[in-house]
């Protein structure tokens, strides 16, 4: 099996984002994101990609799901299943699921590991994350953050790995 890690900011309601983008901005974790995933697979949603500031990212291999056969996005590896998109995947290093909503849920059964920044607040959202269940992932590390400035919130970075 491929390794397969899911990378995610979610909120304290498991919101994760509102008409097509993201519900705050924190360098930090954008940061943690670009050094965690540089190098490596990244497969999103066609929205997800269309939502980046630069597309495709950078120092990374792209693909876009889509369900529209032979669309095309300069840049990107393209797939059309699920299936597909694992058939694409490496199988000797980490991919990282980096949303949307809908593609989160698909691959959530099938993860080996969860990369999570929980936002301790709760906000207004038209996507969520799925609950992580506790009975199928263990917590295997924590680091609480301090907000990055005044007015703004706390978060953790918190690492799952499949029971």
């Amino acid at each position: 099996m491929k390794p397969i890690s899911i990378i995610v900011a979610i909120a304290s309601n498991y919101a994760i984002g509102k008409d097509n983008d993201l519900l705050w901005h924190i360098s930090d974790d954008l940061k943690r994101f670009k050094k965690i995933t540089s190098g490596k697979t990244v497969v999103m949603g066609k929205n997800t990609f269309y939502s980046l500031p630069f597309r495709p990212l950078p120092n990374r291999r792209n693909i876009i799901l889509t369900d529209i056969a032979g669309e095309q996005i300069e840049g990107c590896e393209m797939a059309y299943s699920i299936e597909q998109a694992i058939d694409l995947m490496d199988a000797d290093s980490e991919n990282f699921i980096m949303g949307g909503g809908s593609i989160y849920r698909q691959f959530m059964d099938i993860a080996d590991k969860l990369y999570i920044t929980r936002v301790h607040q709760d906000f207004d959202a038209d996507t969520f994350f799925p609950s992580i269940d506790e009975s199928e992932w263990k917590l295997i590390d924590k680091t609480d953050m301090p907000p990055e400035k005044e007015g703004s919130f706390s978060f953790s970075y918190e690492i799952y790995t499949r029971k």
